[in-house]
C-alpha cells in the first residue's frame, strides 16, 4: 500500500468528515506517524478488528467499521435468503465510540437489506453471545477491545452458534473487505429510515431476564449460598459493561451483602481510575481491595470492560494482618474445575461422557483433575472460539456433556447457552465456591493449597513483550522466524539445549507447521499435530512430573509476543526454584531475539 497516497486521499477527499481531515492535517509533517496509520488496512482476523482509535486505514474509526460491516454484509448475502432473514445481533461496551460504531454497523447492514437487533444500552460479550442464540440470528457483532488500553476499540464477529466466527467464515468476510476498491461506494441507510422499515430494532430487558434465569440454573450448591448469603463481597466493573448483569445474577441466587466500588461503577471509556482495565493485573483490583478492608469482605473480584474476563482475590490473615491474595487465571480455573466436578460427583449429577476444555498454554494440572474424576480433557489452540467449537461439535451435535472450559488469560465458561468467555457466570460460580469453602471454615486460599497438595504444585506465568507500531510487528515476526529456523536446524537432544538458552528441551511442538519434534540422543523423530495451524512454538521441558513447558506466541489481538511457562513438582519449594531457573533462561533468550 502506498501510504502517502492513501494519506492524501483521506486528507483531501470530501467523502471524509471534517474532524478526520483536521486530525490528519495535524500530522502532515510526521512521516512515521502517517506511515503507521496508512501502511496497511487494519487487519481483520478470526476475532475481527482491533486497533487504536483514530483516522487512517490502520485505525479504528467509522470508515474502517463501515468497511468491515460491508464485508460482513456481502458474506451474509452470499449465504442465502434464510441467512439474510435471520439477521444480526449487535451489542457494545463502554469504550469510546462503541455506541457510534454499533449504530454504523446496523446502518450498513440495513443498506444491504439485512435486519439487525441493536442493544438499547451497553451489554457484555456473554449477553451478545447468548442473544445470537436466543434470537436464532445468523451472526453477531460486539464492539469492544476487551481489556486493552483506552485508546483501543474493536469489532468482533460471532457466528450463528454464538461463538466467535470460525476461520473459514472470517476468511470469507476478509475476502469481501479486500474486494472493496473504493470505500466511497459503501452505503449507509439513515438510522431513522432503517428503524421505520423494520431493518433496525432494539433489544433489552427481555434478554436481561432470560439471561439471568439461564444462569441461575448453573448454580452448583444453592444450599451453601443460602447459608452464606450475608458473606461480604466487593465487586468492581472497572467502568465497563458487567455492572448490571453481574449484580443481577448475584442477587438472583441469593447473595445479599455486595459492595460496589462506586468510583469504578459507571461506564467510562477513559477508565480514569486504572492504568489498564484488565483484571489480570492485581493493580486493577487495588481500589476494590481497599473497599474490602473497610467492609471486611471475604472476596473481591473485578470484570473487564466487555465482562468476558474476571480477576479475583480472597481475604487471608497472615501474622494477624489482613491481606488479599490475588489468584492467577490458571489458579482460578483449576479451582473452579475441581469444585464443579467434585460437587457434581458427590451429588450424582456428573454425567457419563463428560468433558472439559482448556488451551495449549493453560495449566498442565488440568489433566490430573480430569483424570481423577474420570472426565475427558480436550486441549485447543488459544482463543475461546476453539472452546466454543468443541461445545458445538461434542455437546450440541454429539453425545458428550460439557462441564467447564477455561484459558489462562482469566476466561471461564460453564453451561452451553453462551459460547465465549463469560465473567458473569464466573462471578456467580466464584462466589458459590467461596460460600462452599466458608461453610467448611476455609478460604479460597486454603482451597488452592488443598488442590496443590492433591494434584501437585504448579508455578505458571505469562510474560507479555509489547512492541507497538509497524516496527514492533516486524520484530515479533522476525523473532518467530528465528526461533523456528533454530528448531529446524537442531539435530539431537544435546543440541536442543541451545533452543532456549540452556533449558532442558526434550520436544517442540510447531503448530504452524503441524509438527512435533521429539529429540533423542541420536536424532529427531517428527510426529504430526492435528490441531489447526497457528504461529505457536511450545517447548516441552520434562521436569520432575514430566510436564514442564514454555511457549512463544504472538498475540492475536495486541502488539505483543507472549511467553508462557509452567513448572510442576510435588514440593512447592522445588517447583519455585526450578521455575526461577527456567524463567531466567527462557525469558532472556526469547527477548534477545526481539532486540
Amino acid at each position: 500500500m502506498d501510504f502517502m497516497k492513501e494519506y492524501e486521499f483521506w486528507s483531501t477527499d470530501p467523502y471524509f468528515d471534517e474532524g478526520t481531515r483536521n486530525e490528519l492535517i495535524a500530522i502532515k509533517d510526521d512521516k512515521k506517524e502517517i506511515e503507521d496509520r496508512f501502511y496497511r488496512d487494519l487487519e481483520f482476523g478470526t476475532a475481527g478488528l482491533r486497533g487504536v482509535l483514530g483516522a487512517g486505514t490502520n485505525r479504528m474509526n467509522v470508515y474502517t467499521v463501515a468497511k468491515a460491516s460491508e464485508g460482513l454484509s456481502k458474506y451474509i448475502l452470499s449465504e442465502g435468503e434464510e441467512a439474510v432473514k435471520r439477521g444480526v445481533v449487535i451489542s457494545y461496551d463502554s469504550r469510546h465510540f462503541s455506541p457510534e460504531f454499533a449504530q454504523i454497523t446496523a446502518q450498513v447492514l440495513a443498506a444491504n437489506g439485512i435486519p439487525s437487533r441493536l442493544s438499547d444500552e451497553l451489554r457484555p460479550v456473554p449477553v451478545l453471545s447468548y442473544s445470537v442464540r436466543y434470537f436464532k440470528a445468523f451472526a453477531g457483532v460486539m464492539i469492544t477491545a476487551s481489556h486493552n488500553p483506552s485508546k483501543y476499540n474493536g469489532y468482533k464477529v460471532y457466528g450463528e452458534d454464538g461463538g466467535q466466527v470460525p476461520p473459514e467464515a472470517a476468511d470469507a468476510v476478509l475476502s469481501n473487505i479486500e474486494a472493496i476498491s473504493d470505500i466511497r461506494t459503501i452505503k449507509m441507510m439513515d438510522i431513522e429510515e432503517a428503524k421505520a422499515k423494520g431493518l433496525v430494532t432494539s433489544f433489552g430487558p427481555e434478554i436481561d431476564e432470560t439471561f439471568t434465569n439461564m444462569l441461575t440454573k448453573l448454580v452448583v450448591d444453592q444450599e451453601a449460598i443460602n447459608k452464606q448469603a450475608d458473606m461480604s463481597i466487593v465487586y468492581t466493573p472497572l467502568h465497563g459493561s458487567g455492572n448490571k448483569p453481574v449484580r443481577r445474577i448475584l442477587e438472583a441466587v441469593g447473595f445479599k451483602n455486595i459492595h460496589i466500588v462506586k468510583e469504578q461503577e459507571l461506564p467510562d471509556g477513559s477508565f480514569p481510575t486504572v492504568s489498564l482495565p484488565n483484571p489480570e493485573n492485581p493493580e486493577a483490583l487495588s481500589m476494590a481491595i481497599e473497599l474490602a478492608k473497610k467492609t471486611d469482605a471475604s472476596l473481591v473480584f473485578g470484570t473487564d470492560p466487555d465482562s468476558d474476563r474476571i480477576g479475583a482475590a480472597a481475604k487471608v490473615v497472615e501474622n494477624g494482618e489482613v491481606k488479599y491474595k490475588c489468584f492467577s487465571g490458571n489458579q482460578m480455573g483449576l479451582m473452579l474445575l475441581d469444585y464443579i466436578l467434585d460437587s457434581k460427583k458427590k451429588l450424582g449429577t456428573l454425567p457419563d461422557k463428560s468433558f472439559a476444555v482448556t488451551t495449549i498454554v493453560s495449566s498442565k494440572l488440568v489433566k490430573s483433575i480430569c483424570d481423577y474424576y474420570g472426565v475427558e480433557l480436550q486441549e485447543t489452540l488459544t482463543g475461546f472460539k476453539f472452546i466454543g467449537e468443541r461445545i458445538k461439535l461434542d455437546d450440541e451435535f454429539g453425545d458428550k456433556h460439557f462441564q467447564f472450559g477455561f484459558e489462562e488469560s482469566y476466561g471461564y465458561l460453564s453451561g452451553v447457552d453462551v459460547r465465549d468467555k463469560d465473567a458473569v457466570v464466573a462471578a456467580m460460580l466464584i462466589c458459590n465456591m467461596a460460600a462452599a469453602s466458608f461453610e467448611k471454615g476455609e478460604t479460597l486460599a486454603d482451597r488452592l493449597d488443598h488442590l496443590y497438595e492433591k494434584y501437585g504444585y504448579g508455578v505458571e506465568q505469562t510474560i507479555s513483550c509489547t512492541l507497538e507500531g509497524k516496527e514492533g510487528i516486524e520484530k515479533i515476526g522476525n523473532c518467530m522466524v528465528e526461533l523456528r529456523k533454530e528448531l529446524t536446524e537442531c539435530k539431537n537432544l544435546a543440541e536442543a539445549k541451545n533452543l532456549l538458552g540452556g533449558a532442558s528441551v526434550v520436544a517442540v511442538r510447531d503448530y504452524k507447521e503441524s509438527k512435533r519434534y521429539v529429540f533423542t540422543d541420536s536424532g529427531v523423530d517428527v510426529e504430526e499435530i492435528t490441531l489447526p495451524k497457528s504461529n505457536v512454538l511450545l517447548y516441552e521441558l520434562g521436569g520432575n512430573k514430566g510436564i514442564d513447558w514454555a511457549c512463544a506466541r504472538p498475540s492475536g489481538t495486541e502488539p505483543k509476543l507472549k511467553i508462557y511457562m509452567g513448572v510442576y513438582d510435588a514440593d512447592e519449594a522445588a517447583a519455585k526454584a526450578s521455575f526461577e531457573t527456567i524463567k531466567g533462561q527462557v525469558e532472556g533468550y526469547v527477548k534477545s531475539k526481539l532486540a
